[in-house]
């Protein structure tokens, strides 16, 4: 899957082992340096697992629209569809199987 961020300091935080360390601390790095390898290993969103340990899922309220994977409790992982409008299913969410590009828009506990 291709990743796009945000931001620059986001892309930095990211793709530098020795930065995220440095701001997020060597067990939150670590696990955000797992996740990204997970999501780039997928063709599309749908070879993410919905369950433990990366628990995929899609957010609902203000946050409709976006996505997040389990990082260090209680922090997650953010990111929407980067390619043009989004496929929805019938019961409105996500058509998992079409997502082939993810935007990461953020690190943040969403509690």
């Amino acid at each position: 899957m291709v990743i796009y961020f945000r931001h620059r300091k986001l892309q930095k935080l990211c793709n530098s082992r020795r930065e995220a360390d440095k701001r997020i601390g060597l067990k939150m790095s670590k696990k955000l340096q797992q996740r990204l390898m997970e999501l780039r290993a997928a063709d599309t969103l749908a070879d993410i697992s919905h369950l433990p340990p990366a628990r995929c899922h899609e957010l609902t309220g203000n946050r409709s629209g976006q996505l997040s994977v389990d990082l260090e409790q209680p922090y997650r992982l953010i990111f929407i569809p980067a390619e043009g409008p989004s496929r929805v299913k019938k019961d409105g969410g996500l058509s998992w199987e079409h997502i082939t590009a993810i935007e990461i828009i953020e690190i943040t506990d969403t509690h």
